[in-house]
């Protein structure tokens, strides 16, 4: 935790921490400070507040003095000095004939720098432009250029609803702006209607734009069947600031459009309804479901080989040797080669005695004799 001051340096900026420096300081005062421009003059926004080292960009700067009447004297001199630079400016950018828009003019606290602040198309070469002013103030001079939406902060002016522009007014920041906000909102995209000064998205679409992202959940889209009630009907159109629904129903052989609050109404059950079940079928059907579950209980699970004791395996071994000796038995000898089966040529054909066929000799016979010729 660090005790801390937050001070503004300019209408509507960024805030900034510093250390107070021992300093009894609170709201609205005007302090001198140190920053990483220099020394500046800039107004307390707060009192001496405790933040966290989390929040901080370390170190901190250190509170110099509580401004005196000098020091608001030399501010207020600097700000004449700044309307006569820009005068001075605008005249130098027209004699070198560049296409840039002067829009403000910053002289330093200490008188250290002017700081000319311009808009452009693209990129400017103001080289000799720098020189020409640097001889001119005697002094650093830096341009920068900026966007249109820095300088619709600096300038200011009157929005569309008729009150000073937000950014002028309080914004120190900006937030990104889309086209879709104004079409969740329900606005007209006419850019002359949805613009501000800046010829960009107005900065106000963003303030709603969370409470019609919640809104919206609640409510159904545009299209869907929904329970009013007089009966059900078709969502025609939502109203998102008053939470209304307008509703096409059907009247006789007709279709009017109502409106309704969107607590008035509920979305048509889509589920189907389910037989109604007997008190009978759930107590015998919870028995079974019991059973099933005791079954699955007492199931045995497969013992690893890792639980199992050194006499089981011992046991698995033996049986497992016997099982391989009565297969090997049970295989053919691949020594057991079978005779190959001998051919006899016609030539190695001999005639034989009938005399012969009594001792149990095989008896051979050619193709072309019969064996009524032999007997």
């Amino acid at each position: 935790m660090a005790m801390v001051i937050r001070v503004r340096f300019k209408r509507a900026s960024k805030l900034y921490d510093f250390d107070p420096n021992g300093f009894e300081l609170h709201n609205g005062m005007m302090v001198v400070t140190e920053t990483a421009r220099g020394v500046e003059l800039g107004e307390c926004m707060s009192g001496i507040i405790d933040v966290p080292d989390d929040h901080l960009v370390l170190p901190l700067k250190p509170i110099i003095r509580i401004a005196t009447e000098q020091d608001l004297a030399i501010q207020k001199s600097n700000e004449q000095r700044e309307k006569e630079a820009f005068a001075i400016a605008l005249d130098r950018i027209a004699d070198h004939g560049l296409e840039m828009k002067l829009v403000d003019v910053e002289y330093a606290f200490d008188h250290s720098k002017i700081i000319f602040y311009f808009t452009a198309n693209g990129r400017v070469d103001f080289r000799m432009l720098v020189k020409n002013l640097a001889s001119i103030f005697k002094t650093r001079i830096e341009l920068r250029q900026i966007g249109v939406r820095d300088e619709a902060k600096m300038l200011g002016g009157i929005g569309p609803c008729g009150r000073p522009i937000c950014c002028r007014s309080f914004l120190s920041d900006f937030t990104p702006v889309s086209i879709k906000m104004a079409k969740e909102q329900n606005l007209s995209l006419n850019p002359t209607k949805i613009s501000g000064l800046c010829d960009r998205l107005m900065c106000c679409l963003k303030y709603e734009q969370d409470q019609y992202e919640a809104t919206r959940k609640r409510m159904p889209r545009v299209g869907r069947e929904i329970l009013t009630p007089d009966g059900v009907g078709t969502i025609n159109a939502i109203n998102v600031l008053e939470e209304t629904v307008r509703v096409r129903i059907a009247v006789g052989d007709s279709f009017e459009l109502r409106e309704y609050p969107i607590d008035d109404c509920q979305r048509p059950e889509q589920e189907k309804q389910q037989p109604a079940v007997s008190e009978e079928e759930k107590q015998t059907a919870q028995p079974e479901k019991k059973d099933k579950l005791r079954t699955n209980a007492i199931k045995p699970r497969p013992v690893r080989e890792s639980q199992k004791s050194e006499e089981e395996k011992a046991e698995n071994r033996d049986e497992n040797k016997v099982k391989s000796e009565n297969q090997k038995k049970n295989m053919p000898n691949p020594e057991r080669r079978k005779e190959p089966k001998t051919t006899v040529q016609p030539e190695q054909i001999q005639e034989v005695e009938p005399e012969e066929l009594l001792r149990g000799d095989v008896l051979q016979i050619r193709e072309d004799e019969q064996p009524e010729d032999l007997l």
